[in-house]
């Protein structure tokens, strides 16, 4: 631990802590435009200069002490930029002295000279840190004469982010990203001086999995994202903190809703998780949510056809639909993508009907060594705890398929899945006594539904996931769902009590409650108490191992794949 004089009081930081963190811990914030913690310190846009001051030594060569026993700094006669320094013993810092506030005022002058006046149209307005530090640091008036550089506007440097260069303050921060982060050095700077310009390498784009990252640590509106710009005013936006649900990994996010509808979706800072990033694919995957083909009202079969219902005329028919089969002849496919509370009222529906044949959907696709998982179910370590499954997720998949295809199985509940991926025809689907679907899309399964369920997605509902690392996460509601679709654990419990189970179950942390009575990895824990980042209640030792080692497995991944495809290029 070093002792930091700053700004005429001591500190003691570890050693290794960067200056500018330093400062901004100790209630100092020092402006910065170049510097993010989680890459590397170039020092080139200056907006962090400090004055400097090291121990003042006696001719012993050891510091000299002042009245109050500490060394007497001897401060240097230039300002020193904090960004690429670290602590050391008996330093001092000033970092709002007359000199340090001159330097910020000299910096900001000479970045705004050639910047654009066009906050008005900027994507970037509400949240620019330009705009927010020409406020606090610099001045109301440019000495500014001569004509504005002009540079490129409107550059597509790749399918999703979209260059206006003549915003850019070259602060490099997206050029050490897609070199250090996302190993893909496809940025950089042409040309010299007031002319320099920010530009992809000839022949190249900037078409990596992490490329909006750039738009995020862009502190001015240069980077933009093309599928976000010019649609809203951030300061419109609702932003509700909350995980992705794409894969496995369960990135923390912040969804940036307005009136029921999501216009994006951005990484929020988790060390134990994704650290400041996101890939584009988790971060662009709501779209569905709005799908014309959406599910919004509750429908029952009659006669050929399905018809719109309340919701207690549907869940009475699918569970009269239920009960009339035997639970031998009964096969739940569940999902991957349920919360920890829907697979807990699952499997006691299942124990209810007395249902032996139950199972999730495995889904298998390739990964990358930054944040994608080859796992896309956010939630297999979930079902597996809370299904209390000892053989690997998709293991019952493939005797469920057959013995609806024998005629063995005469009752079936899918769960936000669809079954003809596992290879069941339609014909075998519509021969079913009891098919009941809760989904939030229609597919060619659900017209053959005797009862569908419209269910919430992802950022319509609350409730729980563990996520590839064995940690537990919190999943928040951000919109609420379109027309009477109600949330999974609702219909669940509704099924469940109609079935004769599942009293006192009034809210979803009843429960989460009711887990941590019988599962001992919940014991104890509440949703306030697994809080913004998560806990840990997994250990590597309790984990699966990362690839099936089963060849009927694997198999079984392969078909699933392959019949997925068949069915989308059938529905193009």
């Amino acid at each position: 631990m070093f002792n930091v004089q700053i700004d005429g009081v001591w500190h003691r930081f570890p050693k290794g802590t960067r200056l500018i963190e330093a400062c901004e811990q100790a209630g100092s914030y020092v402006p910065r435009y170049c510097y993010h913690k989680k890459l590397s310190s170039p020092g080139n846009c200056r907006m962090c200069l400090i004055e400097m001051g090291m121990p003042k030594m006696g001719p012993e060569r050891k510091p000299e002490l002042g009245l109050d026993g500490k060394p007497v700094i001897n401060w240097m006669p230039r300002p020193q930029i904090s960004c690429a320094q670290d602590v050391s013993e008996g330093m001092g810092v000033r970092t709002s002295s007359p000199l340090v506030k001159e330097c910020q005022r000299g910096v900001m002058e000479f970045l705004l000279i050639n910047h654009p006046l066009d906050c008005p149209i900027c994507d970037q307005a509400g949240e620019c840190r330009l705009q927010e530090f020409s406020v606090e640091y610099g001045t109301s008036e440019s000495r500014f004469l001569e004509n504005k550089v002009k540079k490129p506007k409107n550059v597509v440097l790749g399918p999703r982010v979209t260059l206006d260069d003549e915003r850019c303050i070259l602060c490099s921060r997206c050029i050490r990203f897609c070199q250090e982060i996302a190993k893909d050095d496809v940025l950089g700077f042409v040309d010299r001086g007031s002319y320099t310009e920010l530009t992809a390498h000839p022949g190249k784009r900037l078409e990596n999995n992490y490329s909006l990252n750039t738009v995020d640590i862009c502190p001015v509106g240069a980077l933009t994202s093309t599928d976000f710009r010019f649609k809203m005013r951030v300061w419109f936006l609702k932003e509700t903190k909350s995980i992705c649900t794409s894969c496995a990994t369960g990135c923390n996010t912040i969804i940036g809703a307005r009136e029921d509808v999501i216009y994006r979706q951005t990484p929020r800072e988790n060390d134990h998780v994704n650290s400041c990033w996101m890939c584009d694919y988790g971060r662009l995957n709501f779209y569905y949510l709005e799908a014309e083909n959406r599910l919004i009202e509750p429908q029952v079969r009659v006669g050929n056809k399905l018809a719109a219902t309340d919701w207690k005329t549907a869940i009475d028919r699918a569970v009269l639909q239920l009960t009339q089969v035997g639970g031998s002849e009964i096969a739940i496919i569940a999902s991957g993508r349920m919360t920890n509370e829907e697979l807990w009222l699952t499997l006691q529906l299942a124990e209810s009907l007395g249902v032996k044949l139950i199972d999730i959907v495995p889904r298998r696709e390739p990964g990358d060594h930054i944040l994608l998982s080859e796992d896309r179910n956010p939630n297999t370590n979930g079902a597996r705890l809370i299904l209390k499954s000892t053989a690997e997720p998709g293991a019952n998949l493939l005797a469920i398929a057959e013995a609806v295809k024998s005629g063995q199985i005469k009752g079936l509940a899918v769960l936000g899945e669809n079954p003809m991926h596992l290879g069941i025809s339609i014909d075998q689907l519509s021969q079913l006594s009891a098919f009941v679907v809760m989904d939030i899309l229609s597919s060619e399964a659900t017209e053959k539904a005797t009862v569908v369920l419209p269910a919430c997605g992802f950022a319509e509902k609350r409730g729980s996931m563990i996520n590839g690392k064995g940690r537990l996460q919190r999943l928040n509601r951000a919109v609420r769902p379109p027309g009477n679709a109600r949330d999974d654990w609702e219909i669940l419990r509704d099924l469940l009590q109609a079935v004769g189970g599942g009293d006192s179950l009034l809210s979803i942390d009843d429960v989460f409650r009711r887990i941590g009575e019988t599962v001992p990895q919940f014991t104890g824990l509440t949703f306030s108490k697994i809080g913004d980042l998560g806990v840990h209640i997994l250990q590597m030792e309790e984990l699966p191992p990362t690839h099936p080692s089963d060849e009927e497995k694997i198999e079984l991944a392969v078909a699933i794949q392959a019949r997925r495809r068949a069915v989308r290029s059938r529905q193009t």
